[in-house]
C-alpha cells in the first residue's frame, strides 16, 4: 500500500520527506495543500495532523508529522537505502547536520522571506533588516563550507540526509535573489554554494521534487 504525503510547496521540511521517498525508492499518493487556503485548517487535514502543518504521512495505519521524526520512520520502518549512511559516525553526523539546517538555517531563510517575499505589500522595502539578515546567512554559510570540505555532498561521496536537509534551503537563498534580485544577496552567494547548488539541482530526485509553484 502507497504512503499519503501530505506536501506543501516550497516548504524546505517537506521538500526534505519528499526527497527521502523518493532516495528510498518508496510507493506513495502525493497530496499538494495549499498554504494560501484554509485546507491546512481543514477537519480532514487536522485528523492528519493537529497542528494543521505540513508535511504529514499516513502508512497504512501510522501517521507522523514533524519532518525529522517522518525521515526516522521511514529509515527505521524501510532501512534498504538508508539516508544515514553506514556507521555510527555517518550515521551520528547525518543526524546532526539535519538538526543544524532545521535550527540554524532555516530561521535565516524564514527571516529573509519575512524580509523580501513574504513582506506585505504595502510595507516598504527595510534596507536595513535585510542586509543583517543577509549578513546572518553569510556568517553561518561559512559553517557549512567548513562542513562540506572537499567532498562533493554534506553527506560525503552520495547525497544523504544531510543534504536532503540543507539543500531545500540554500535553494530558498537562491530563489529571493531569484525574484527580487536587487536584495544583495547574489553578490555575497559564496561560489562553493553555487557549485553544491548546482550538483544538487542536477539529480533526478531533485529534478522530480522540484516545487511545482517554482516552475515556469
Amino acid at each position: 500500500m502507497a504512503i499519503t504525503f501530505y506536501y506543501g510547496s516550497g516548504s524546505p521540511f517537506a521538500w526534505k520527506v519528499w526527497c527521502v521517498l523518493e532516495h528510498k525508492q518508496l510507493p506513495y499518493e502525493w497530496k499538494r495543500l495549499q498554504f494560501n487556503v484554509a485546507e491546512l485548517k481543514s477537519e480532514a487535514f487536522l485528523a492528519v495532523n493537529p497542528r494543521g502543518k505540513v508535511p504529514a504521512i499516513v502508512d497504512e495505519d501510522v501517521v507522523v508529522y514533524e519532518s525529522n521524526a517522518i525521515v526516522e520512520y521511514l529509515e527505521e520502518r524501510y532501512p534498504e537505502r538508508s539516508i544515514l549512511g553506514s556507521g555510527n559516525a555517518n550515521r551520528a553526523r547525518n543526524r546532526r547536520m539535519a538538526a543544524e539546517a532545521d535550527h540554524y538555517l532555516y530561521p535565516l531563510q524564514r527571516e529573509l522571506f519575512v524580509q523580501t517575499l513574504f513582506r506585505p505589500a504595502d510595507k516598504g522595502r527595510d534596507r536595513a533588516a535585510i542586509d543583517k539578515a543577509i549578513e546572518a546567512i553569510v556568517h553561518e554559510l561559512a559553517h557549512w563550507e567548513r562542513s562540506l570540505g572537499s567532498a562533493q555532498y554534506f553527506g560525503g561521496d552520495e547525497p544523504s540526509l544531510a543534504d536532503w536537509a540543507a539543500f531545500p534551503v540554500m535553494r530558498a537563498f537562491v530563489r529571493v535573489e531569484e525574484r527580487e534580485p536587487d536584495n544583495g544577496l547574489g553578490d555575497k552567494t559564496p561560489a562553493w554554494m553555487r557549485a553544491y547548488i548546482a550538483r544538487m539541482e542536477a539529480l533526478p530526485i531533485i529534478q522530480k521534487t522540484w516545487p511545482p509553484h517554482w516552475k515556469g
